[in-house]
């Protein structure tokens, strides 16, 4: 299956939190797209490994992603190592994506900056015809690159390079967040587990506000933020808003 967008996280909401009102959007244009979590989140305070498993695929499902994949590598304790760059690779080579969404550089949470240079590393060495692969059908995968990694921005606020305009979709992009109902506030919930950063509800105040502060240079309301590995190109100027 080849698609046009992998979204990529370190933990099971990563994508939900940062970059699913794009992937809503380019949906909505016609465009694929497939979610990759490079851990089960089993360090997270509340919930468990298997029980946010089973909230990513609902999440995944109300995205209407092609696909969400989990690797193994361990929450809080994975490393930049030939190893873990080689399962990436894997899926990236698989689903042939054109665009690769992943972690930002510089965050409140170490995994996500880890996370970041790995992915943009696997998406390079993915092209080199001397790194070899194999497929989960057996056979040698072949190299693929894709044009572009972008960084969503998540938890600290990093000035954004582009943002995306999200508006139709903010109300959806909320439901797939909510869906990890173990880690947000759901009201009436008998959710266990001590509070955190994120599961009062003043965190998903602050999920709107950060949307509307993305959007209002660009005059749209609800807005996500991305940074670029290298200076996009612009072919039509008439194509910025």
């Amino acid at each position: 299956m080849k698609i046009d967008i992998l979204a990529i996280g370190s933990h099971p909401d990563d994508v939900e939190l940062s970059a699913s009102g794009t992937l809503l959007r380019h949906a909505a244009q016609g465009y694929t797209f497939g979610l990759l979590d490079l851990t089960r989140g089993e360090l997270g305070s509340r919930g468990s490994a298997e029980l946010r498993t089973v909230e990513a695929q609902k999440a995944a499902k109300i995205l209407g992603a092609a696909f969400r994949e989990q690797l193994d590598l361990p929450d809080g304790f994975f490393t930049h190592s030939p190893e873990n760059l080689l399962k990436i690779i894997q899926p990236i080579r698989k689903y042939q994506p054109r665009i690769v969404l992943c972690n930002a550089p510089d965050d409140r949470h170490p995994d996500h900056g880890r996370a970041a240079k790995l992915v943009s590393e696997a998406c390079f060495y993915a092209g080199l015809l001397k790194v070899r692969t194999i497929g989960s059908d057996g056979s040698a995968q072949d190299p693929w690159r894709p044009d572009a990694v972008y960084h969503y921005v998540q938890d600290k606020q990093l000035e954004p390079d582009f943002i995306v305009d999200i508006t139709p979709y903010f109300d959806q992009k909320m439901q797939s967040i909510l869906a990890f109902s173990s880690q947000f506030y759901d009201e009436g919930s008998t959710a266990e587990g001590p509070q955190t950063p994120i599961s009062g509800k003043s965190f998903l105040d602050f999920m709107q506000a950060k949307a509307r502060v993305f959007g209002r240079p660009a005059q749209v309301e609800y807005a996500e933020g991305f940074i670029c590995d290298r200076t996009p190109a612009v072919h039509n100027l008439f194509d910025l808003s």
